[in-house]
């Protein structure tokens, strides 16, 4: 069976994050892509000049149509925007008896802007988090649901992780990329499982889209049906390769995209 996955998410109209990063990525790691868009950005490297949601009953008709077909082994859900549309989203995923969920609850942009509007957050946490089998926040969308101050150690990193279960979610994965030393350490946290995973931080401004990067990354592993403990150290593992794989790329005047197919160009394409 050919391993499918599926994006529920918004599109980046630079091309570094969002579902163009999520079906970059998907295709990168030998996985078919698939996407229900929830909301246009009109981005750039350099920011969010616009964004437009798109109505809640085309993402649910966007949803029957894709998973009324396709044989879907894992789902990525990224940028929501709107209450009615993370309504639409769980009545979907309820009725096509949706697995291997990862969550990446993205709230604000790399250039600060915000991604989701205040009122849709409650209905995030109440509703999605139960049905993710993993949420992948960083360190200020953490701080920003629980309403804490971002973590700024391991110790505190610990300590939100917990708070994050506590409401909810199955599994945690706080990602500690925005977090400075010299290390990029990432926490999973399950009711019986803590794990640290770790790579050396990489000097580079070309960072536009990790988040998502890694969320898909790590749904690409479930519809390959790895345990998720492999799917994400392995997409870890791409992740940074994919970072490091950058420095190559000269996009856009601000953060550029991570190079999601650093493994394949430089080689004969043709």
């Amino acid at each position: 069976m050919t391993s499918i996955a599926v994006t529920i998410a918004g599109s980046d109209s630079g091309g570094g994050a969002g579902i163009q990063a999520d079906l970059k990525t998907f295709s990168a790691l030998g996985v078919y892509g698939a996407s229900v868009i929830t909301a246009l950005t009109a981005q750039n490297t350099l920011g969010v000049h616009g964004i437009h949601t798109v109505p809640a009953d085309f993402v649910s008709v966007q949803m029957d149509a894709v998973f009324s077909d396709l044989s879907v082994g894992s789902v990525k859900v990224g940028m929501l925007s709107q209450a009615d549309v993370i309504d639409v989203v769980v009545e979907g995923l309820e009725k096509h008896n949706a697995k291997n969920i990862v969550l990446d609850p993205v709230m604000v942009a790399t250039s600060g802007d915000p991604l989701l509007d205040q009122d849709a957050v409650s209905g995030l946490v109440t509703r999605l988090f139960p049905k993710a089998s993993l949420v992948t926040p960083n360190l200020q969308e953490a701080a920003y649901l629980l309403k804490d101050a971002v973590a700024t150690g391991e110790a505190e990193m610990e300590r939100q992780a917990e708070a994050l279960l506590t409401l909810g979610a199955q599994a945690v994965l706080l990602k500690g990329g925005h977090g400075t030393g010299d290390e990029a350490a990432d926490l999973y946290l399950a009711p019986d499982k803590r794990i640290w995973f770790r790579a050396p931080r990489i000097a580079t401004d070309n960072t536009h889209g990790t988040g998502c990067t890694l969320s898909s990354a790590i749904a690409a592993g479930l519809a390959k049906e790895w345990p998720l403990r492999i799917a994400i150290e392995n997409a870890k593992s791409y992740v940074t390769s994919a970072i490091e794989g950058a420095r190559e790329l000269t996009i856009g005047e601000g953060s550029g995209p991570t190079h999601h197919f650093h493994a394949l160009w430089g080689r004969e394409a043709w």
